[in-house]
């Protein structure tokens, strides 16, 4: 259970796990996990832990975080749709869904702090997050005592909080946009002993996300015909084309791969624009006009990454390819209207990012993208917020520094060093 080696699409080299998220030869390409079980067993463990051999960990930890799919009535109802199922990635305890976080990042972040403490002796993780994912591995540090720097825009903080307390993270805010914070998170892992969490390069957090995918599966009994989400980086994208080809390899859900139906905020598309002309490069002054302007007028503000793995090896680019996919972008309004419409026919809240999926389904389905009666899964990747904060205590996060500029990130290694001797 959970054996696995490391490959690189680019040149095929195998590759032992030291929390490993690039090729050693220099290859480009996405790093994956190549796991000895090509037939999917669902274990009797918690949580994600349940789809055990497709992680990239070797043992569990105690979760609640998992997927939950079920088949919708009102939504499909509404649209005409005879087949559409809802993964839930929130918290909605009626339908045993418990991501306290409300967010599918938790997903991401069991098997990442896992994984890091299974390969690195030493070492604390780094994450930049435009919010969700940061406040996810906030929670899942709370919960394992497993240290963790996090770097957000400062628009971003109020976002970053957890339901046990927490003095494990450091957290620093900078002003400007997601692209800011990963930028902040490049030189603080310049500091020794800070590992970079890896982002899309890191398999364990796209393994987490294709969870979604199995679980799916396993609900419906075969593969749907389509997999809708929204997408800032679009790592969940290829989390769930990588999942699809292993679930595709097992041979009893089916004999082709689900097309993926991804979706942006508009006014920031820039792989919409780029695959819109199917070029493998986004050319920033035709795909991003506006720039960081336009990714801090999104509504959506985790969907705003400006240096997105669409190119590389085994990126979206090639996601899309393989699976005849589509990538549409979504106005504000409409997302709104959409969160609306959900909540309205299924009865929970949803996260920003969610509605512009659920808005890119509704377009779908009225100008006649998909048929009425494909089988689709529909990827809910947050929602909930206002059930959890009946239930749970929400602790928020004070940062612990906050900086105006990337040129002011000297003045804060020493402090950043001192914090680390706690953890040594």
């Amino acid at each position: 259970m959970g054996a696995y080696t490391l490959r690189c699409p680019a040149c095929g080299r195998a590759i032992d796990d030291l929390y490993t998220n690039s090729c050693p030869s220099g290859c480009s390409g996405l790093v994956y996990a190549d796991y000895s079980a090509k037939q999917l067993t669902v274990r009797d463990l918690p949580g994600i832990f349940r789809y055990h051999d497709w992680l990239p960990v070797s043992g569990w930890t105690q979760t609640d975080a998992c997927p939950v799919t079920y088949r919708s009535r009102k939504l499909a109802d509404h649209l005409g749709l005879k087949n559409l199922y809802i993964a839930f990635n929130g918290y909605w305890p009626e339908k045993g869904a418990l991501i306290r976080t409300c967010s599918f990042k938790e997903l991401e972040a069991v098997p990442t702090m896992l994984r890091i403490r299974e390969r690195l002796k030493n070492g604390i993780l780094q994450i930049a997050s435009a919010g969700n994912t940061g406040r996810a591995f906030a929670q899942i540090s709370a919960e394992t005592g497993i240290p963790v720097i996090i770097s957000v825009p400062e628009k971003s903080a109020e976002s970053i909080w957890t339901t046990k307390e927490c003095d494990s993270v450091f957290l620093v805010t900078i002003e400007g946009d997601y692209s800011d914070a990963i930028a902040l998170g490049n030189e603080i892992c310049s500091i020794p002993g800070v590992i970079s969490e890896g982002g899309a390069k890191n398999p364990s957090r796209r393994d987490g996300m294709g969870t979604v995918m199995i679980d799916g599966t396993v609900t419906i009994g075969r593969m749907p015909d389509w997999y809708f989400q929204a997408v800032g980086s679009g790592t969940g994208g290829i989390a769930a084309w990588e999942m699809g080809k292993r679930i595709l390899a097992d041979g009893r859900f089916g004999s082709r791969l689900p097309r993926l139906y991804l979706s942006q905020n508009k006014p920031f598309t820039p792989m919409v624009n780029a695959w819109r002309e199917k070029r493998r490069e986004i050319i920033p002054e035709e795909d991003m006009p506006g720039g960081k302007m336009a990714a801090m007028e999104a509504y959506a503000g985790v969907l705003t990454n400006r240096s997105p793995p669409y190119s590389v090896t085994g990126g979206l680019f090639d996601a899309l390819s393989d699976t005849s996919g589509i990538i549409a972008g979504v106005n504000t309004a409409d997302a709104k209207e959409a969160g609306k419409l959900f909540m309205e026919l299924e009865g929970i809240d949803l996260d920003p990012a969610a509605e512009v999926c659920v808005a890119s389904l509704v377009d779908a389905a009225e100008s006649g993208a998909i048929e009425k009666d494909d089988t689709i899964l529909l990827n809910i990747t947050g929602g909930g917020y206002k059930r959890a904060a009946d239930d749970l205590e929400m602790k928020p996060l004070k940062p612990s520094a906050a900086l105006g500029s990337i040129e002011d990130f000297e003045g804060l290694k020493e402090r950043i060093k001192e914090w680390m001797k706690g953890y040594a």
